[in-house]
């Protein structure tokens, strides 16, 4: 019963299992604004039980959610497991039954058929619900409150028919619509998708199926204020890899980029889909049209970012590959070609991207990410951090001038995903704060961050201390006070 001492389970990567409720944090410098009244929620992979098959990729653990409440210039913490239903079975048998990261061929025969979701990528508030989420399942309904599992298998009253859901939602912030999709819709390796409209009383009013044109992970989305945006990534998965016992996914060098672009109020026959030579890209940070001309914007590296997800030829994992810069991809629907134009934006070399979630799907000026700045030192024995990547700094881009900012945390401290907070009574775009978990590696230690968006580099305006370490985390929203009130 045991973790191994592999480095998925050791160090910073060590399983933290820590539920709590801490009423107050201790601000040890700076202050908090007192006018901040909401919630950041972020989940992070935390397995409750040493992996079956003896090791397993980090964040194929059960879902932690952490829920940071601001309020009258005070930050409290509540922390919770997401109770899925692997969640509940394993606790239940005492041990993992659920084997390798999406290989339902590895479990034990007691949960053969069972939903093997662990609600652990992401966290997100929309219609006053608390939705925790893994893009291999549906969402995880929790009570924005206390954290409390209400539905392991939300389906929107019926309504969602895809048997899987993404974990990047969007919310669009002139409708209040969710925009979310589910790909390998129809079961494991499929190609097809179901895209969604949930309007901003929680309730499924549009959904669309088409086919992507190989299946891969589909891990993020855009939208503009006409399209929505697929980017199709070659980190392709098949029954055939997970009966040789390979890892779910590995990057295929050898298959082009393609983006299918979906008008917002268009059927399956509505779709193009555009190409591009082979590279990566995951997240998004946001996109935009000016007309039938769409930009989609990207932290796009040349090679592989992956490299627990190999080369599908054998080929060694090639570092200098994996430097994701922000670019930006350009179709026009009009155009007589099916070309993207890729143009890079900043040389900033990262990956997280945020915005002022305002300005989503509209033209934006400034973003904000992780980024990997490899002239500062590390302290630490193989310069190794929680990521894998040492993610010291963060930064931000000014998109239409290519300019940026940084804040470099130390040589021995990585960054998780930060999120915006919109100051209040502000409408201006980047006005407000950016909110970061710091991993303090060499202490075994975290500290929350809040910093003024606009001046990174004048430092935090406040620093917290934690009493326990955050393990390693993946996405979190910020959710205003009155967010919870929609419910």
């Amino acid at each position: 019963m045991k973790f191994p001492a592999t480095s998925n389970f050791t160090g910073f990567f060590a399983p933290s299992g820590v539920e709590a409720e801490v009423h107050a944090l201790t601000v040890i410098d700076g202050e908090v604004p007192p006018d901040l009244d909401g919630s950041f929620y972020r989940v992070a992979p935390d397995p409750q039980f040493p992996p079956l098959a003896g090791d397993d990729i980090w964040f194929n653990g059960d879902g932690m959610v952490t829920r940071f409440r601001f309020k009258d210039g005070e930050v409290s913490l509540r922390q919770r497991w997401a109770r899925t239903d692997k969640f509940r079975l394993e606790r239940e048998a005492g041990r993992a039954l659920f084997g390798a990261y999406r290989n339902p061929l590895t479990d034990h025969e007691s949960v053969k058929g069972e939903v093997r979701g662990t609600a652990n990528t992401n966290v997100i508030v929309h219609a006053g619900k608390l939705l925790a989420l893994k893009e291999d399942s549906p969402p995880v309904l929790m009570d924005p409150e206390t954290l409390e599992t209400i539905d392991p298998k939300y389906t929107f009253g019926g309504k969602m028919t895809s048997e899987t859901f993404t974990a990047h939602p969007k919310i669009d912030p002139k409708t209040g619509e969710m925009l979310a999709f589910g790909y390998a819709a129809k079961g494991l390796c499929t190609r097809d998708m179901a895209f969604y409209v949930i309007d901003a009383k929680g309730e499924i009013t549009r959904e669309v199926w088409f086919e992507i044109p190989y299946y891969c992970m589909m891990h993020d989305f855009g939208f503009t204020q006409d399209y929505v945006i697929f980017h199709v990534v070659p980190i392709v998965g098949s029954w055939e890899r997970l009966e040789a016992g390979l890892p779910h996914f590995g990057f295929d060098r050898g298959r082009p980029v393609h983006l299918g672009i979906l008008p917002r109020d268009g059927g399956t026959d509505d779709i193009r889909w555009f190409s591009a030579p082979t590279c990566f890209a995951s997240h998004v940070m946001n996109a935009h049209n000016e007309g039938t001309v769409v930009h989609f914007d990207v932290p796009m590296a040349a090679g592989n970012m992956f490299p627990f997800f190999p080369d599908t030829e054998g080929l060694p994992f090639e570092p200098h590959n994996a430097a994701a810069r922000m670019t930006r991809w350009t179709v026009d629907m009009l155009a007589n070609d099916d070309d993207i134009a890729m143009t890079p934006i900043a040389d900033l070399v990262g990956e997280f991207p945020r915005i002022d979630e305002r300005f989503a799907g509209r033209r934006n000026r400034h973003g904000w990410q992780l980024v990997q700045d490899l002239s500062k030192p590390v302290d630490l024995p193989g310069g190794r951090s929680a990521s894998g990547m040492m993610m010291n700094t963060l930064g931000r881009i000014d998109l239409e001038t290519g300019q940026t900012e940084t804040y470099w945390a130390g040589s021995t401290s990585s960054l998780q995903e930060p999120a915006f907070i919109p100051r209040p009574g502000s409408a201006a775009e980047g006005d407000g704060y950016l909110v970061v978990i710091e991993n303090r590696l060499a202490e075994m230690a975290s500290r929350l961050l809040l910093f003024d968006a606009m001046r990174l580099a004048q430092g935090p305006v406040a620093t917290i201390a934690l009493p326990f370490r955050i393990r390693q985390g993946l996405h979190g929203n910020w959710a205003p006070a009155s967010a919870l009130a929609a419910a």
